[in-house]
């Protein structure tokens, strides 16, 4: 999307926002819009300000049109006081534990953060919107940001679609397919105009290395070991977040209130695919003796490990005229090369994981 002039002067207010995708969305918003946004974000070992900072604190203008609120939804006072002080018109919602591994060893943070942070995000924003006039409760919008994994997993065949049952199978995939039921429920019983999205999985500059594509760039940079769990077969659909944003803008200028809209990268790979060619990269970059493949080691499968994901994102794209653009090898290697020249910021930043 060339132009979000439509949303230009209004209030945004994200949640979530010092993480990977939201942190996107942000910069994307305070760079191509006029909109006033805000940002608010817990800040847990995953978060990082760094690269809105780098924008906000060049340039006066983007300056005054951003604020950040440090907040726990789980503070549902706090929620609500934030919430009626800005004032805002659109609100997106990515803020979320994400991790599967950490979901498995601590559920308890997941079913604080992803059922009881956004049903209080609900209940501020719903009393918040009650209260509005007319014309403003009309151009109102709460966008909710999921995932593919509230799914549950496919076989070889087949494609998740907006009218998949739910079948998580994960403490983290159950914890945000609560949060999307909270949110339709809401919708249908009080007829607050949600939107709801879910996506395959983000890649790009900026993720946090505990995922699997900065993971292996990290690992295999420093000629440390490159863990993948089971034989490597499991199947993910490959989104880059740059076309994922594009996605979220087009459901918030163009979407149906109380419709959900899948959001895939047309880009199915096997993780241990990926990991090859992440090490060919590598190669061809910085050879070295031995191959960076040779730095992979299966290691014993997580419980519950989903086989394959796969989206059909033919609503979106019929309904919303949004297709992915970036091709994966490219998007990749871009990625890859971004990791290399911001290699400080990796260290830096693993040091929390």
């Amino acid at each position: 999307m060339d132009s979000i002039s439509f949303i230009d002067n209004k209030k945004v207010l994200v949640t979530g926002g010092a993480g990977f995708i939201g942190g996107y969305l942000i910069r994307r918003l305070l760079k191509n819009s006029k909109s006033n946004v805000f940002n608010l974000d817990k800040l847990n070992y995953a978060s990082d300000l760094e690269s809105i900072n780098e924008i906000v604190n060049k340039n006066s203008d983007i300056k005054k049109r951003y604020k950040f609120y440090k907040c726990d939804l789980s503070n549902k006072s706090k929620t609500n006081n934030i919430i009626n002080k800005i004032k805002p018109d659109i609100i997106v919602h990515f803020a979320a534990e994400s991790h599967v591994d950490k979901s498995i060893d601590n559920p308890s943070s997941f079913i604080q953060s992803n059922i009881l942070g956004t049903y209080n995000l609900l209940e501020a924003s719903l009393r918040y919107w009650e209260n509005l006039s007319r014309l403003k409760k009309q151009n109102f919008k709460f966008l909710h940001v999921s995932t593919d994994e509230v799914f549950g997993s496919l076989s070889y065949n087949g494609k998740f679609n907006e009218n998949t049952p739910y079948s998580p199978n994960s403490p983290y995939s159950a914890s945000k397919a609560s949060s999307d039921h909270l949110v339709k429920a809401w919708n249908k019983t009080y007829n607050f105009p949600t939107l709801i999205t879910n996506c395959s999985n983000n890649y790009g500059p900026w993720q946090f290395p505990e995922k699997l594509i900065p993971l292996t760039i990290f690992k295999a940079f420093r000629g440390e070991t490159i863990p993948i769990y089971g034989d490597g077969q499991n199947v993910r659909d490959w989104l880059h977040v740059e076309d994922h944003i594009n996605a979220l803008l087009s459901v918030l200028n163009k979407g149906n209130i109380g419709e959900s809209y899948c959001i895939g990268g047309l880009c199915e790979k096997k993780n241990i695919e990926v990991v090859n060619l992440i090490c060919h990269y590598l190669d061809e970059k910085i050879p070295s003796k031995n191959s960076h493949s040779k730095l992979i080691k299966f290691i014993k499968d997580r419980p519950g490990h989903d086989l394959r994901y796969s989206i059909d994102s033919t609503k979106i794209k019929k309904h919303l005229n949004w297709i992915p653009k970036i091709k994966f090898e490219d998007g990749l290697l871009s990625t890859l090369n971004w990791y290399l020249e911001n290699i400080n910021w990796l260290n830096k930043i693993n040091k929390r994981n």
